[in-house]
């Protein structure tokens, strides 16, 4: 058998897959077959081995690469690969078959170039100063960081895909985040100017400053920052730190340099073969050009990786011919899905739009001339239609007769095709090309997990994009052949919700980091980090803006506030039991009437202020709690609130206290998170006036104490709650409503409310009974003393980041920044108060008729509260 010496220059995401397609491929051939042996040598220019670069920003998170690792440490010694750190080559020569580092020459019969591309950095002048970077490595990313921790303000240049990245690493390290893009919307290569628009209002009401069509003709040092952008407009922007992210380049001086045929713009030319114009050198990823292509994703690079492995253990197939560019992502939180022809390109096709400025999405179809063949989509928003609108264009399914039905809104979830109706031939995969029908062989040989599926298929472990249809098609399969389906919170831990709470809770398990290091894989995800965020505040109450956990949390809990419509937030004190003093009262006015923000009396016994910006919050929750009031947890997981009447304090009908015990139970339970939002309600009589038999917790008086209710809700699917016990002294009702919350924390499912929860426990009513009102299971004990802990454990999240210095600077960005115009974000005045405008702009020509009544113009009503 003939042995090769076989050189692959780069040690990326790409060049990393090469390595384990060849050796998978010389460990799957007949060995009856002729096919040749490799002595592998590897040369990078990094320190470190091949890392994630789709996962960069993590890096923040934990300071370690440890995470990021693609291969195990072992990988390159167990096949026979010599690795090369931090040894760049400078020279190759095909007539002699070598290449050159600053250490040696070596040489080759086959060489692979896996260099991937450089950052362009936009040709301006003062672009070299210092705190001028780029985010293109972990080396980079060090950079960043240093210039980071004397700053306030960063600025990214490049309002692309790796250009928000870049931002919301910026925001991860505390920094008010601006984004410069010369093109008049974000994402220009996969968005329209539509689904542009939409996401720069979403990125911006994250607290992210856009600048489009703006192109910056200089950068000089600063007056009050570091630097000064200098606009060709005349306008200019001061910040302490510059990241380009401009784009990229092909990284083609070595081969421009070996004689390799580039293309015009650069750029190494490649067959299907990924052979270079010397048939002995091959070039794979982001150096490569295609059919006059350059394909900046991993997908494309990994399917040429493939390919040239192929070419190299003499298999005729597969062969590189293009790629699906389609990309689905959460940029800063925000859903973004392109899919294929996004923009309309092919001739004759035709487009539908859904668009919704209220709810915030965005699809767009883009049809075949006939209507019958989806060609392209465009989401943000909403990436749930994503998987299903994939398949119909990677596969070429017919669409339904109406085909708007695939992207209008529903009353329920998203739509979907269903994974029965996909043939084997469906790409699932198409970073690693794996088709459905490669799944069911691989079920078919034994694999029952998720884990066990990427392993030995890849599927899921380049861009992360297929991971649900991956474990929609792995459950359907499993179910159709009798096989009971695991109910794994996600691909990083192989457990349930319950089983991970019982985990941190038996383990004493305090931080994210602790739990996947000793029960999980990889770094987490967007459904196990929220999960296990929430698990970790409903085990030991620590505040959710402390550092292990901040980077765990969704918008809102970073924000502690709910995002409105219009991209500002709500402010929501609490108001124990719906009682509240008179100076209070006065003092909620008084706020609200410096900050111009609209105020509303909720079904909840609160009052909601809406339309605070995100620079306001700080300001306006420091003011609030000076006044004596606390957060409300509006935005949270967590116990809202505890309705009540006035009960036996004055109403005739009363005959009990129902006020004392409302915000008894208020004050008890503020704070507790919990798989789902949990409301309560106390009523003085049977008369009910606090319906507490529709909430999660429910409590009535009766002449010899009180009836405890639990596990209704209203909402979309209204359920009225299950009278639990009779006739219960003050002290019985708190034990058993401490047993009932612990026991529904410890065993709901993810984002379960009370309600669907005790719908599917098995044993029902009778059940819960016996484990709370009898202690059946004796964990009585134990659930009262975990409640205690939460109790004593108790913190205003709001007070305690306003006198953390560490949290507070996670809104300093916003305290120190001017103050956004109101109008921008888009207010009129109606009834004496400011509301959104796009609310009377999509109204019906009645509503609208309704609601103009003489109103205070917007200038005068500023005036007034001035």
């Amino acid at each position: 058998m003939q042995t090769l010496k076989l050189i692959v220059i780069g040690n990326g995401m790409v060049g990393q897959h090469f390595l384990e397609q060849l050796v998978e491929k010389s460990q799957q051939q007949d060995p009856t077959f002729n096919i040749p042996s490799f002595n592998i040598q590897v040369f990078g220019a990094e320190p470190v081995a091949a890392y994630d670069r789709v996962h960069l920003s993590e890096y923040f998170q934990s300071q370690s690469a440890d995470g990021l690792m693609l291969a195990a440490p072992d990988f390159y010694q167990q096949h026979g690969i010599k690795l090369h750190l931090h040894e760049a080559v400078l020279a190759i020569d095909p007539s002699a078959k070598t290449v050159s580092t600053a250490k040696g020459e070596y040489k080759y019969d086959q060489l692979v170039l896996a260099t991937g591309s450089y950052p362009f950095v936009p040709p301006i002048p003062g672009n070299t100063q210092p705190h001028c970077l780029v985010y293109r490595t972990l080396e980079d990313l060090d950079a960043i960081y240093q210039s980071s921790q004397h700053a306030t303000t960063g600025v990214v240049i490049g309002g692309g895909l790796l250009g928000l990245e870049a931002a919301n690493a910026l925001k991860m390290l505390g920094l008010e985040a601006h984004v410069v893009e010369f093109a008049s919307r974000l994402m220009p290569v996969q968005l329209d100017p539509d689904a542009g628009e939409l996401l720069k209002a979403k990125i911006q009401a994250l607290g992210v400053t856009v600048h489009t069509e703006k192109a910056t003709a200089q950068i000089c040092a600063g007056s009050e920052k570091r630097l000064q952008l200098q606009f060709t407009d005349g306008q200019h922007l001061e910040t302490d730190l510059i990241v380009f992210s401009a784009g990229i380049r092909p990284q083609d001086v070595l081969a421009k340099a070996a004689g390799l045929t580039l293309g015009e713009r650069g750029g190494i030319v490649i067959n299907d073969q990924c052979q270079t114009s010397d048939a002995n050198i091959f070039a794979i990823g982001e150096c490569a050009l295609w059919n006059n292509q350059i394909f900046g994703l991993v997908a494309p690079g990994y399917q040429m990786a493939r390919a040239a492995a192929a070419r190299l253990c003499l298999d005729a197939e597969p062969k590189f011919l293009g790629a699906d560019m389609s990309t689905k992502l959460k940029l800063l939180g925000v859903d973004v899905g392109s899919i294929g022809d996004a923009h309309g390109k092919t001739p004759g096709s035709i487009s539908l739009r859904y668009r919704n400025d209220q709810s915030g999405v965005y699809r767009k179809l883009v049809l075949s001339k006939d209507g019958k063949k989806l060609l392209g989509a465009v989401l943000v928003g909403d990436n749930s239609y994503y998987d299903n609108l994939l398949q119909y264009v990677l596969n070429g399914l017919k669409l339904p007769a109406n085909p708007e039905a695939l992207i209008l809104p529903t009353s329920g979830p998203a739509p979907t095709l269903g994974v029965a109706a996909l043939p084997a031939t469906a790409t699932i995969c198409s970073c690693h090309n794996v088709s459905k029908g490669n799944i069911c062989s691989a079920i078919d040989a034994g694999t029952q997990d998720l884990v066990g599926l990427k392993s030995c298929t890849k599927a899921g472990t380049g861009c992360g994009g297929c991971a649900a249809l991956l474990k929609s098609v792995l459950d359907h399969e499993l179910t159709s052949r009798g096989v009971t389906v695991k109910k794994d919170i996600c691909e990083h831990f192989a457990y349930s919700r319950q089983q991970l709470y019982h985990l941190v809770r038996v383990g004493n398990i305090k931080t994210f980091s602790e739990l996947i290091a000793q029960h999980g894989k990889g770094h987490g995800c967007e459904i196990c980090k929220p999960a296990v965020g929430s698990i970790l505040a409903s085990c030991w109450n620590e505040p959710v803006l402390a550092k292990p956990h901040v980077a765990l949390q969704d918008t809102n809990d970073t924000f502690l506030a709910n995002m409105q419509k219009n991209g500002t937030y709500s402010v929501v004190p609490r108001i124990p039991g719906g009682e509240i003093t008179p100076k209070m009262l006065i003092s909620i006015g008084q706020i609200a009437e410096q900050y111009q923000l609209y105020t509303k009396i909720t079904g909840g016994q609160r009052i909601d202020l809406f339309g605070a910006t995100l620079d306001q919050l700080p300001l306006v929750w420091q003011q609030l709690i000076d006044a004596g009031f606390e957060t409300g947890h509006a935005y949270g997981k967590s116990l809202r609130t505890v309705k009540s009447c006035v009960g036996s304090t004055w109403c005739r009908y009363g005959v009990q206290d129902s006020v004392s015990m409302a915000v008894l139970i208020e004050h008890r339970y503020k704070g507790v998170r919990a798989p789902h939002k949990i409301k309560m309600a106390v009523s003085g009589c049977t008369r009910e006036c606090a319906e507490a038999q529709s909430k999660d917790v429910g409590v009535i008086a009766t002449e010899n104490g009180w009836n405890l209710y639990v596990c209704g809700n209203g909402g979309m699917k209204p359920r009225h709650a299950d009278l639990f016990a009779t006739d219960l002294t003050d002290e019985q009702l708190l034990r058993y409503i401490d047993r009932f919350l612990m026991f529904y924390i410890a065993t709901a499912d993810r984002l379960q409310r009370t309600s669907v929860w005790f719908g599917n426990l098995d044993g029902g009513l009778d059940y819960l009974k016996q484990v709370i009102l009898h202690d059946s299971l004796g964990i009585g004990a134990e659930l009262e003393a975990q409640m205690a802990l939460l109790v004593d454990n108790y913190q205003c999240e709001w007070k305690t980041a306003l006198e953390t210095p560490e949290q507070r600077a996670r809104f300093k960005s916003f305290v120190n920044a001017p103050a956004p115009e109101r109008d921008s974000f888009g207010f009129r005045s109606e009834r004496g108060q400011l509301i959104p405008s796009q609310f009377i702009d999509a109204a019906s020509p009645r509503l609208k008729a309704q609601v103009s009544a003489p109103a205070i113009p917007t200038e005068t009503f500023a005036e007034e509260n001035r």
